[in-house]
């Protein structure tokens, strides 16, 4: 986003220390972001990344890389995961997680895909019976109700319920 401000390296590190001294499950994964490519470029990226490492961090998410290269740099430069985040039309290209993979990065976040294509196929849809249409052109692209259950397990909680609530 244009004129996007960053708080200062030692203000960040300061939450990072916060989180981390809050954290109770060692299973949890801090993970601090840095939008600081697009302003002070590579280095302060490195530079900040590794702070946050110091302070407790256990992954970084370098936000808005666009070369594959920077990738590479980030990771040979730190210590921890470094995370890609892959959102369609934003400032990162479309990378695949092979050439992901072979810069370095550990972790790829995908997390508008499914939501956009869900919203295009909603509009097409709801247009389609705005229009007059109806459910017989559009059911080949819909999930049945056996496919859905069968993504839920929901027969698997309803055996769950069903015990649950036996009489004996």
């Amino acid at each position: 986003r244009p004129n996007k401000e960053i708080v200062s390296c030692e203000e960040m590190v300061d939450r990072v220390k916060a989180a981390k001294d809050a954290q109770t499950d060692d299973n949890f994964l801090l993970m601090a972001r840095t939008d600081a490519f697009a302003k002070g470029g590579l280095q302060e990226v490195i530079d900040r990344s590794n702070a946050f490492i110091e302070a407790g961090a256990g992954a970084i998410f370098p936000e808005a890389i666009s070369k594959l290269k920077d990738y590479e740099e980030i990771s040979k430069n730190v210590s921890k995961p470094i995370l890609a985040n892959i959102t369609e039309f934003g400032m990162t290209p479309l990378f695949s997680h092979n050439d992901l993979a072979d810069a370095g990065v550990k972790i790829v976040l995908h997390p508008l895909s499914a939501f956009r294509a869900m919203s295009k196929a909603a509009e097409k849809v709801y247009a389609t019976l705005a229009s007059g249409g109806d459910h017989e052109g559009l059911l080949d692209k819909m999930q049945t109700r056996d496919e859905l259950y069968d993504v839920l397990d929901y027969h698997m909680y309803e055996e769950k319920i069903d015990k649950l609530f036996e009489k004996n």
